[in-house]
């Protein structure tokens, strides 16, 4: 069992009844008798999923967890039913949500493209009476019920900590950083704080590269240009990962020790599991957050997800040779 299922589990047992009536369902009835979100629902619910598109890997694996998410969830809660859309931009997002509300929702589960233009539309969903689950990006205001979120900080943490243990305390860096946000911020800052702690490990440049295998391999190329020794190499994203990898791989350099991305990427992933010495570990930001974030409403829904609002912090966890098949979804696209 997974970290994700154990702190669900444990989030649907333990806290007091969430009573529809009091406002965050359309229903006036009393919830089912169930008492958690992996029991059978006794009412018709209806739970819309509100995704980017995959247009990327990350986002990809968004859309396929979710997707697993419909078949696995539906199956075991009769009543229920769930509808996915995803949209290509904000506004795209805004305009499906508002269709999901005019065909009568229980609960959104949303991950939002942006903060701002996303808030307006999932403030409408409370106002209508819908559950309102927010997956990753936060909105512009608290109004959601139920927040599902990655641990950024300690993502940039755990990273920074694997490439001391890899370097053995010394070396020199360089950092591709994402796509300048609170998340990127989070995430570099951490990381940051964590390389300031060993004087011999020097940080000789950092880039953003937005969280894009092309980027990577760009901004990879530029750095061994730049740089007649690195020693490691931080992507902050296993998509960017990918494109450093291809770029080291074509210059014929044999003097970096270690790269290290996070996110789960199943390539990645496979290469700490075949003990690639190039990638010793990896740091999840795992994109079945989307599921736990079903998983909540429909424990909401069924009076079970203790007092709301409340927060659900996915920690970051560091995948190794030995734990790596725990991690490793070959069917998934991510």
């Amino acid at each position: 069992m997974n970290y994700i299922i154990k702190s669900l589990i444990c989030a649907a047992v333990a806290g007091t009844c969430f009573l529809l009536a009091n406002g965050c369902s359309k229903k006036t009835d009393a919830p089912g008798a169930s008492t958690g979100g992996g029991a059978a629902a006794t009412k018709a619910r209806r739970i819309g999923i509100s995704i980017p598109s995959a247009d990327h890997g990350w986002t990809g694996g968004v859309v396929w967890w979710a997707e697993r998410a419909k078949a696995e969830l539906t199956a075991a809660n009769p009543g229920l039913s769930i509808e996915i859309v995803t949209a290509k931009d904000s506004t795209e997002q805004v305009n499906q949500i508002e269709t999901l509300l005019s065909k009568g929702i229980d609960a959104l589960v949303v991950l939002p493209h942006e903060p701002g233009p996303l808030t307006n539309v999932c403030a409408s969903v409370k106002e209508n009476g819908a559950l309102l689950v927010v997956v990753d990006r936060g909105l512009s205001r608290a109004v959601a019920d139920i927040e599902v979120v990655g641990d950024n900080p300690g993502f940039g943490r755990v990273c920074g900590e694997q490439l001391v243990k890899a370097l053995g305390g010394q070396g020199t860096v360089v950092v591709m950083e994402g796509v300048p946000c609170q998340v990127n911020s989070d995430r570099v800052e951490a990381f940051k704080a964590v390389m300031a702690n060993y004087p011999n490990i020097q940080v000789l440049d950092s880039q953003p590269a937005n969280w894009d295998t092309a980027q990577g391999l760009k901004v990879m190329e530029a750095f061994l240009q730049k740089y007649p020794k690195i020693d490691a190499v931080w992507t902050g994203d296993d998509d960017v990962l990918l494109g450093a990898l291809k770029a080291y791989e074509e210059s014929g350099r044999s003097d970096v020790k270690c790269f290290i991305g996070g996110g789960g990427n199943k390539l990645i992933n496979k290469k700490v599991l075949d003990r690639d010495p190039l990638i010793p570990v990896n740091v999840t930001y795992p994109p079945k957050m989307i599921y736990a974030g079903v998983e909540e409403a429909i424990a909401a829904l069924n009076g079970a997800a203790g007092d709301l609002p409340k927060k659900v912090v996915v920690p970051a966890d560091v995948i190794t040779p030995e734990n790596a098949a725990e991690f490793y979804f070959p069917e998934s696209i991510y």
